[in-house]
């Protein structure tokens, strides 16, 4: 989704429920107004429910309306960091490795920063939501959170009540 131009969230819950209403979205005031908390408050909003009552197309709809990318990401069991936060681009690191040592520039501590940089991290739902362009927070669909193992669970929780993570070889990312 590219071009898309970020409109500003509604200020009031009346003005959340025109913004669903205009969007095809049928929703309660209750609904509306734990959508303008969340919104208000930049706070996570977690939705449970039954399968088919719209939790993932709130936030398709919310990410329309408000021109905002939606990032998400499918929960599943054996969810790990790597497919959700990031990983590294391993063969372009051995090539950079392999390149240095051709051009006799081996110095191991300069070789290390280099070769775990950020052009060499592939950033994952996680990392992308967290770091999304100043003033224009994507919409992030966390689906079915409840298939993943109580670690994982926990490991999000973490990232979501302090909107950082930290990568080892870079140090801690902030939203």
């Amino acid at each position: 989704m590219t071009g898309l131009k970020p409109r500003p969230a509604p200020r009031t819950i009346d003005e959340t429920l025109d913004l669903l209403t205009g969007a095809d979205y049928v929703a309660d005031r209750s609904l509306a107004t734990v959508l303008f908390l969340s919104l208000r408050m930049k706070r996570p909003l977690f939705l449970e429910g039954e399968a088919g009552v719209g939790k993932t197309e709130i936030a398709k709809v919310l990410a329309e309306a408000l021109g905002r990318r939606l990032i998400r990401l499918q929960c599943y069991e054996g969810l790990d960091v790597s497919s959700a936060v990031y990983e590294w681009n391993y063969a372009a690191q051995m090539i950079e490795i392999r390149m240095e040592e051709a051009a006799g520039k081996v110095v191991r501590s300069d070789m290390e920063r280099n070769v775990f940089s950020e052009k060499y991290l592939i950033r994952r739902p996680v990392l992308d939501a967290l770091t999304g362009k100043a003033g224009a927070a994507p919409v992030f669909l966390i689906d079915e959170l409840d298939r993943t193992d109580e670690a994982f669970e926990a490991f999000l929780l973490e990232i979501l009540s302090d909107f950082q993570v930290t990568v080892p070889e870079l140090g801690t990312i902030k939203a």
